[in-house]
């Protein structure tokens, strides 16, 4: 099963990821895609901007069909591209989006995990809250649009791990 774990920055996607990993023997984590290409000596702007989010939705875009089964995806293209959309409303997005689109039969299930309120973690000004809503908005709206098994997972670590693995098991 292919699982890719999407949300905004700071909700807990990684704790999440790998947690899950411990639960599914077997499996592969795939960083995201950021960790990924600085680890390459790809050089990010020093505050993210569209052509590094770009970057990155075409490296995971890639990266998916040449997975193998059984994989974690922390972030996939669909949250990368809210990324961009988010950054500019303006930008034509609809090349990208087709993408999503004919990548949706390769992931089996799609795990979103929302800013929850009470915000869980939290996000301090450095770290792009307004930016990190306006993803977080985006990604409400448009995981429902794609053909996959979606989950939203909510609450405490070992909450979402029991809300995750009913889906998979």
């Amino acid at each position: 099963m292919r699982i890719a774990i999407i949300g905004a920055h700071r909700v807990g996607k990684t704790t999440l990821a790998e947690k899950l990993c411990e639960h599914l023997p077997g499996y592969k984590l795939y960083r995201e895609p950021y960790y990924e290409l600085e680890d390459t000596g790809y050089l990010f702007s020093e505050s993210p901007d569209i052509d590094d989010f770009i970057t990155q939705f075409d490296f995971s875009v890639k990266q998916i069909p040449e997975s193998e089964d059984d994989v974690i995806f922390d972030r996939c293209p669909i949250d990368l591209l809210a990324y961009i959309h988010a950054m500019d409303k303006n930008k034509n997005i609809q090349h990208y989006y087709k993408k999503v689109q004919e990548l949706s039969s390769e992931i089996d299930l799609l795990v979103f995990v929302p800013i929850e309120n009470p915000d869980r973690i939290g996000c301090e000004k450095s770290d792009l809250p307004k930016l990190r809503y306006k993803v977080n908005e985006i990604l409400s709206e448009w995981i429902w649009d794609f053909d996959i098994m979606t989950i939203e997972v909510n609450g405490t670590l070992p909450s979402r791990i029991r809300q995750l693995l009913s889906k998979t098991v």
